[in-house]
């Protein structure tokens, strides 16, 4: 694990405004050609899984308002940034209510599977945020349901009704 401090810093051109800088040196050392995924303390939180990004002027990576409110960040305080490769398989943490199916569900599972890192990424994060463990059970069956139905071509408005279904039932 690598240690640095940063400010957090804003860009001025999309949505995605606040970031931390992160130091060429410790950039590399986290980089090969196929990882752009860290975990990430910071001033000693849980560890969240990140992508290290490459601006023109910079590698950083993305802070989002939810973050920066929990962990009470603003750009006046330098924060103290741990960093590690994630070496997980799908750069994120899997729920178990996802994980069940996955192993019960060979079809829904193969779909899955055949999905780039990023959208396998997005479906487990859409389980991951949800607290209650009956929800993230409806909202794995609806993924699952939906995959296996559009044979692995992910739609996020049908899967958006199906979630919508699940979660009626």
């Amino acid at each position: 694990m690598l240690n640095f401090e940063s400010r957090l810093g804003k860009f001025d051109f999309n949505h995605w405004h606040y970031h931390f800088p992160v130091p060429d040196v410790i950039a590399e050392q986290m980089m090969d050609k196929n990882h752009r995924r860290v975990l990430v303390k910071i001033n000693e939180s849980d560890s969240f899984h990140m992508a290290l990004m490459k601006a023109k002027e910079c590698w950083y990576i993305l802070i989002n308002q939810e973050l920066r409110k929990k962990l009470d960040l603003d750009e006046n305080k330098k924060a103290t940034i741990q960093i590690e490769r994630d070496l997980s398989e799908y750069g994120h943490e899997v729920p178990e209510e996802f994980l069940v199916l996955m192993d019960q569900d060979e079809e829904g599972s193969a779909f899955f599977k055949s999905l780039t890192p990023g959208k396998q990424r997005s479906l487990i994060y859409l389980v991951t945020k949800v607290k209650n463990p009956e929800s993230r059970m409806k909202k794995s069956l609806a993924i699952m349901h939906h995959l296996k139905l559009a044979k692995g071509q992910l739609d996020f408005k049908q899967l958006n009704e199906w979630i919508k279904y699940y979660n009626n039932l």
